[in-house]
């Protein structure tokens, strides 16, 4: 990633609702991953999913607003976020 020529933005995401044992999280990194963006998501022991979303200001917010709407079979009853700075080390997007 070069940070010289680009806005670089990490955000931690947590989505509640119908979002484990539907795929969520296998079509959270096939979007992420063709973004360009790098993080992990995984599923919490409360049935809620956590994902951590780094890139371009603009493609993070993008991933962010997908995370909306979600998988074509979860139904996502809400999102949380918050700003966390940038790790140079972040490198693919993996599922924990």
């Amino acid at each position: 990633m070069d940070w010289a020529d680009k806005k670089i933005c990490r955000k931690r995401v947590f989505i509640s609702g119908r979002v484990q044992g539907v795929g969520f999280r296998w079509y959270l990194r096939d979007r992420a991953e063709s973004l360009g963006l790098a993080g992990w998501v995984r599923n919490l022991p409360d049935r809620r999913v956590e994902a951590v979303f780094q890139g371009e200001e603009e493609l993070v917010e993008d991933m962010v607003q997908w995370c909306f709407k979600g998988s074509p079979a979860s139904r996502v009853s809400g999102v949380s976020m918050s700003d966390e700075l940038p790790s140079e080390s972040e490198r693919g997007f993996d599922i924990r």
